[in-house]
This record gives structure tokens, C-alpha cells and sequence, in this order.
């Protein structure tokens, strides 16, 4: 029966470590997960395409920090990267799944240009920018809260509603194009107040991005002290864990859901702001650029940690820019490159599986049982000896 047992037990099992990784051997973990990476795009890259892997690496640096205009931009880029990670994160921890970043940012920057297209000339810059900070906020939060209504009141599929949102952003963005459209016939629109700069990001010391920058800090820093010291981030955690807890303790979960996703939707909007009025000043279907939904990579791979976040955007920046470099330096598809980045992304985000979980396999579970049946069976036969010995003891007396 044992024996049985034991063979229809699976060879590996796989089981959530209940005591956190000794947080030195999590760090030598991810380490050896990069270097692992590395070795094998090295393998990649020299089978594939006959480069010195030494020479890919180093051009994969240049691309992002190989210049101080490089740096620039991958600090920008990085920077827009982590405001939109910042915004999924309070609905990822309430498990929300808003797929739709892509479009909440892109309403944002639909509110942003048309400020800057309508009313660019009618008010005075300071009037002009405060209208464009509220419209950009309005647009995201109203973009966010529609399918939080619907999953607080009816329990629709908020991945697939968010997502669909995304399509309609788009699909409102490519209308747009044609009807603010410069020149005329061109049909997409071209920079936005060029000659007059009205509606623009000032620049900070000679510096056009660091306004930019100092946004995104700063908007870090309010989310790590809202998810982490706040009401409504312990409120957040709570629904995250159980609806069901939540309810009995006497939370509204209907407004957390509105309240969170209005809060998501809010800083999707300055995201759009930023790249409209402080980046591209321009609109296209092109302006998200997909990073709404690399956002979600970043949020999870920081697991939820805004401070995290900063080096898993500036990974993910550093990334893209050196797969573009490397496709330029070598004229090699610029496919190639993006494998290169794709084995160094697994390899990071895959070594937290190890990190999180433990495999336990048959036989060291076998052995252990083996050792514990031991004195189980002992005291059984100890008892059986007692017994009958109690028993023979009776007979005795009773003859007697």
C-alpha cells in the first residue's frame, strides 16, 4: 500500500516558500540569472550571426549611455516608462487587472493636444498649462473609472474591458489626426505650435526634460507613501487579498474599485501630458508607443514596489535603446536584437520563480516518510506486545 503510494506521488512538486529567501542569496540568484543570460546570447549571437559577442554588448552600452544626449533620452524614456508603471501598480495590488494604460495614456495626451490646438493662442501660458494639467487628469480618470463602474456594479471582465478601451483611444486618436491634421491632406499632425512653442514644457536650467524628470520623482514618491503609509493603500491591500474580507471589516469595496482606478486613470493622464506637452508635441497613434503595456512587466518585475520600479523601467530602457544601437551598428534585422533583449528579460524575470518557490522532489519526501514510519511502527508493535501481554495475563488469573 505504501509502495503504491509513493508511486503515484509526482516526481517534482512545486510549493510556495513559506519563509522569505535570505534576501543576499535572492540578489546572488539574480545575478547568476544575468550572467546566465549573457552567456547564452553570446552562444546566440555568435551562431546566429557570427558577431564578437564583446563588440554586441558594447554597442547594446552605447545606444544607452554612450553619449550624453543617449543618456538624456534614455532617462526621458525611462522616466515615462515609470510613470505609466506607477499608475497600474495601486490597481495591479487590488488585483485589478487594467490592461488599459495604453489608452488611458493616450486619452491623456488626446486632452493634452487639444488644448494646445484650441486654445493655445486665446490664454496666457500660465492659464494655458493649468487647463492642460486638469483636461489631461479628466481625460485619464474618466477613461479608467468606465470599466471600473462596470466591475464595481456588474463584475464585468475588467482585463477585456480595459483592454477594448485601449482600441477605441486609438481608433479616436487616428480620427483626430485627420481633422487637426498639418499641413492640410497629410493626414496626421505635425508639431504642435512649432513657431510659438505655446503650451510647451519650459526647460530647467537649459535642460528640456528635467521638468519631465522632476514630475515623474516626484509623483514616485507619492505613490510609495500612499500604497505603503495611507488609509486607502492599506484599504488597497486588503481588496487585494479578499473582496470577501474586506466586506466583513466594513470596507466599500465599490468605492476602493472607483477610487483606485480613478487614481490610475489620474496619473495615466500627466503621463500623457508629459509626452505631448514635455516630449513629442504631437499626437499619433504611435505616441504610447506600447508602453503601457510593457508597464505592466515593470510593476510586476518591482513587484509592486515604487522604488523598485525606477531600475526596472531604466532596465527596460536601457534595453530597447541598446537593441536599436545594435541593429544600426551591425545592419543586422533588427529582430536579432530584440531576441538578445528578449533572453536577458526571461532570464531576470524568470530567476524570481526561484526565488518565491521551491521544487520538492519524490524521493526526498519518500526518504522522510520512510524515516518518520520507523518509530510509528515500533510503538504499533510496542502497543501489540503490550497488549497481548495484558490479555495472556487475564487468561492466567481467570484459570486461576
Amino acid at each position: 500500500m505504501t509502495e503504491k503510494k509513493r508511486s503515484s506521488e509526482p516526481l517534482v512538486r512545486i510549493s510556495a516558500r513559506t519563509v522569505p529567501m535570505p534576501a543576499l542569496k535572492a540578489w546572488g540568484i539574480r545575478l547568476g540569472a544575468i550572467v546566465a543570460a549573457l552567456l547564452l546570447a553570446a552562444v546566440f549571437v555568435v551562431t546566429v550571426t557570427g558577431l564578437n559577442p564583446f563588440e554586441v554588448y558594447a554597442s547594446l552600452w552605447k545606444g544607452a549611455f554612450g553619449s550624453l544626449t543617449m543618456f538624456k533620452r534614455t532617462v526621458q524614456n525611462t522616466a515615462v516608462l515609470l510613470c505609466i508603471s506607477l499608475a497600474v501598480t495601486p490597481a495591479f495590488k487590488m488585483r485589478f487587472w487594467n490592461i488599459g494604460a495604453e489608452g488611458q495614456v493616450m486619452a491623456g495626451c488626446i486632452a493634452t493636444a487639444a488644448c494646445m490646438i484650441l486654445v493655445g493662442d486665446k490664454l496666457p501660458t500660465p492659464l494655458l498649462m493649468l487647463v492642460m494639467v486638469i483636461t489631461s487628469i479628466l481625460a485619464g480618470v474618466i477613461w479608467a473609472v468606465i470599466p471600473a463602474f462596470f466591475k464595481a456594479n456588474w463584475n464585468t471582465n475588467e482585463t477585456l474591458f480595459t483592454l477594448m478601451m485601449n482600441y477605441i483611444a486609438i481608433q479616436l486618436t487616428s480620427y483626430l489626426s485627420t481633422v487637426w491634421e498639418n499641413p492640410a491632406g497629410s493626414a496626421h499632425i505635425g508639431v504642435i505650435n512649432m513657431k510659438t512653442k505655446v503650451g510647451w514644457f519650459p526647460s530647467l536650467f537649459g535642460e528640456k526634460y528635467l521638468l519631465n524628470i522632476l514630475i515623474v520623482a516626484a509623483i514616485t514618491a507619492a505613490v510609495y507613501v500612499y500604497l505603503k503609509y495611507s488609509k486607502h493603500g492599506y484599504e488597497i491591500s486588503v481588496v487585494g487579498e479578499s473582496e470577501r474580507t474586506a466586506k466583513y471589516v466594513g470596507m466599500n469595496v465599490k468605492k476602493v474599485i472607483l477610487r483606485t482606478m480613478a487614481l490610475s486613470g489620474a496619473i495615466c493622464g500627466i503621463a500623457g501630458l508629459i509626452i505631448v506637452a514635455g516630449t513629442d508635441h504631437t499626437l499619433s497613434t504611435t505616441s504610447v508607443g506600447g508602453k503601457g503595456f510593457t508597464a505592466v512587466m515593470v510593476s510586476w518585475l518591482a513587484k509592486f514596489n515604487p522604488a523598485l520600479m525606477v531600475f526596472a523601467s531604466l532596465l527596460i530602457s536601457f534595453l530597447e535603446k541598446g537593441a536599436g544601437q545594435i541593429a544600426s551598428d551591425f545592419r543586422i534585422d533588427p529582430a536579432i536584437a530584440d531576441i538578445l533583449t528578449g533572453i536577458i528579460l526571461f532570464f531576470i524575470i524568470g530567476c524570481e520563480f526561484f526565488i518565491n518557490y521551491k521544487l520538492n522532489f519524490r524521493h526526498k519526501a519518500s526518504v522522510e516518510a520512510g524515516i518518520t514510519a520507523v518509530p510509528v511502527l515500533f510503538e504499533e508493535e510496542e502497543a501489540g506486545i503490550a497488549e497481548k501481554s495484558g490479555t495472556d495475563g487475564v487468561k492466567e488469573e481467570a484459570e486461576s
